[in-house]
């Protein structure tokens, strides 16, 4: 239940402001979201974690000279071809590794998570929150459901709210609020505020051509604008230009995530091709990303999912074990792994896969097939409350288990 505590003052811009929501709230939403969020967005790009640190290093340069320094920040880079960066509350943020290749230098890197750190400085989401534009007070939910045909992986299910704050539009006055402070942060920590400009030029001309990719990312969340390109050049001319541009830098930080990004091509290739039904191409471009890097969790996972359609299970299975052992903590691997272990009858497998994907992000499905497979383990009381949670989502999941439910206890 959220209480009303009044009025009080925009930490950034010194406004006043509603306070529905306190400071320990905030953060504890920040918190508790940070990582089934970063999972519903592809997880951690673990293959290089320098990279991370590097992006973390850069970030904390720029929380420092914040309005709130003392937020608990945190900066991870996502396993996500989609350009785009995103801030939770309490400073929580993140940038997919799919802008980072569109960058040139760690200016710019910084105009990027400076943005960030305004909307989460100035409470951006939380003030969307009390105007009901996101989601009701105390709204939980299972988050996510799956469909038979969805490639992309996910479909909003219920109200996940983590993916709601970090992915809703912002209005055009909190990013010219985000642009506006994030300039002077930058020219603070000594990077050339100049950077910040080119950016949004960059942005606003990809948007009149509509680039595949930042329509879906970058530009649906934060829309570009000429009145930001002119407010910001403004800015820049007041405070003055010059600062830190670190492209040499930057270029050679990127340069195992440049070096991999065919790889991460040929997936999203093979993902499209699958989507469209062609997975004899699909398989091809899949097995390509793999011999690029076999490291990398994210093909075999989709390989998995082809092999699945093929009505190939045994060998999804192989591929679903390699993608849950080079990443354990991904809650998709494990629920796919889970869901194919089950359709092979291997019961315990499948539970312990199931039940760890739905500690990290719970979804309807798991929590369907948890029910069935206590069902075929003669365990009544759990199948109802796994199908009881089942049922608390929408659509046909919610549909199955309530019809699996009403005929455990008539």
């Amino acid at each position: 239940m959220l209480l009303l505590t009044g009025c009080s003052v925009n930490p950034v811009t010194g406004e006043k402001q509603l306070s529905l929501i306190g400071e320990s709230q905030e953060l504890a939403m920040g918190a508790e979201q940070y990582t089934p969020t970063q999972q519903t967005q592809g997880g951690q790009f673990y293959i290089d974690p320098e990279l991370t640190l590097y992006v973390s290093e850069v970030g904390h340069k720029l929380a420092e000279v914040s309005d709130r320094p003392d937020l608990p920040y945190e900066f991870v880079v996502l396993n996500n071809s989609v350009p785009n960066a995103w801030a939770l509350p309490g400073g929580k943020i993140a940038v997919n590794r799919g802008l980072l290749t569109e960058l040139d230098d760690e200016a710019q890197l910084a105009s990027v998570l400076g943005h960030e750190i305004v909307h989460a400085a100035a409470r951006h989401s939380v003030q969307r929150m009390q105007q009901g534009m996101l989601i009701s007070a105390g709204v939980a939910g299972l988050g996510f459901a799956l469909t038979d045909n969805e490639w992309a992986g996910l479909l909003m299910g219920g109200a996940a709210v983590g993916a709601q704050l970090a992915l809703a539009q912002y209005g055009q006055g909190d990013e010219l609020e985000s642009d506006h402070y994030g300039i002077l942060y930058m020219k603070e920590a000594g990077y050339d505020p100049q950077a910040a400009v080119e950016l949004q030029e960059l942005f606003l001309e990809m948007s009149k051509g509509q680039q595949a990719g930042f329509i879906d990312g970058l530009f649906a969340t934060h829309p570009p604008s000429a009145k930001r390109v002119r407010e910001n050049s403004e800015l820049v001319r007041k405070i003055g230009g010059g600062g830190y541009r670190g492209a040499d830098v930057y270029r050679q930080k990127t340069a195992t995530l440049r070096k991999f990004k065919p790889a991460y091509d040929a997936h999203d290739e093979a993902m499209k091709l699958a989507s469209e039904g062609n997975l004899d191409a699909a398989l091809s471009k899949v097995n390509e990303a793999i011999n690029i890097l076999p490291r990398e969790a994210m093909f075999y996972s989709l390989r998995g999912r082809i092999y699945q359609e093929q009505n190939k299970p045994e060998k999804a299975s192989a591929d679903f074990d390699k993608a849950v052992e080079r990443y354990p903590e991904m809650f998709m691997y494990r629920l796919h792994n889970g869901l194919n272990a089950l359709a092979l009858n291997h019961l315990t497998e499948a539970r312990e896969n199931l039940v760890r994907a739905n500690e990290v992000v719970p979804t309807s499905i798991a929590f369907l097939r948890l029910g069935d497979i206590a069902v075929k383990n003669n365990n009544r009381d759990e199948a109802i409350a796994y199908y009881s949670k089942a049922a608390e989502a929408s659509g046909e999941v919610a549909e199955e288990a309530r019809q699996k439910l009403e005929a455990l206890t008539r």
